[in-house]
């Protein structure tokens, strides 16, 4: 792997926070170096300050790169187990909500999104529930907004949402055709898709369930407490946060206003008593 000059990281994200407002700065070094070599190894350079002159002449250039610097790794039903306790713990409690508001933070390509739409249809709250679906990546939010996806995820799709206790054949949510898959528009009716920077932007909702999974994996301790304040700003009495099955609440100072709803499951119940 390309060694990466901690002095010239500073610098690369210094000039990427002031020329396009994007704040890598405190995601986990480890990741970001790895990825920054990964660029440079496709553009055959060793210098981030070569390649941060590009970036900041050429737009185009920084576009390229953004998909590289964020993760998208995302599946349909993703631990299937987590939706399976979430449908039995969590969604019979949205049931007693009028109307229901649901952040999806780091909605990468949005197999996530429509996971939690067909989970949301078959218990009959999908009409009355607003999704909210952002990421700092306007790339993978067209990708999200389209539906559409190679058919070479179906099999694991039809896997996991059978283990996920899905109620219906998984071929009713989709069409193929031409080696695509487009799913059906009235799962994504409700979603408002946004572009969202954890790192720099303010809470915009009251929302009952937040999920952010797989992702404070990627954030420095600092910037995964900053999301967390961001998140209990957002959150309405008794609701619900779910995080990756990697990840903790463990050492923030604001884990003391969440409890568990489940063991292993990684889904926690905010209380308000403790929010600012």
């Amino acid at each position: 792997m390309i060694p990466i000059d901690p002095v010239e990281r500073h610098l690369f994200f210094e000039g990427i926070l002031i020329k396009y407002g994007y704040d890598f700065r405190q995601y986990a070094e480890a990741s970001l170096d790895r990825r920054l070599a990964y660029i440079l190894g496709k553009k055959g350079s060793t210098s981030l300050l070569d390649l941060l002159k590009d970036v900041l002449g050429k737009p185009e250039e920084f576009r390229s790169i953004l998909s590289q610097l964020t993760i998208n790794t995302t599946e349909f039903f993703r631990d299937p187990h987590f939706f399976k306790t979430l449908r039995e713990t969590v969604i019979p409690i949205l049931k007693t909500y009028p109307h229901i508001v649901i952040w999806s933070a780091g909605c990468s390509t949005g197999e996530e999104v429509l996971s939690l739409a067909i989970l949301l249809q078959e218990e009959n709250l999908l009409k009355r529930t607003t999704i909210y679906a952002t990421d700092i990546n306007q790339n993978v939010l067209k990708t999200a907004k389209e539906g559409i996806y190679e058919a070479s995820c179906i099999p694991l799709f039809n896997k996991n949402y059978s283990m996920a206790g899905g109620s219906k054949a998984p071929s009713d949510y989709y069409s193929a055709d031409y080696g695509l898959v487009r799913f059906n528009r009235d799962l994504l009716e409700n979603v408002v898709f946004s572009e969202h920077n954890l790192a720099t932007d303010s809470a915009f909702v009251e929302c009952q369930l937040i999920l952010c999974r797989n992702v404070f994996i990627y954030f420095s301790r600092e910037l995964q407490n900053r999301a967390l304040e961001l998140f209990c700003q957002s959150l309405a009495h008794k609701g619900f946060l779910a995080i990756g099955p990697k990840e903790t609440l463990r050492f923030s100072p604001k884990a003391n206003s969440f409890s568990s709803v489940h063991e292993g499951s990684n889904i926690f119940s905010f209380n308000e008593r403790f929010k600012k």
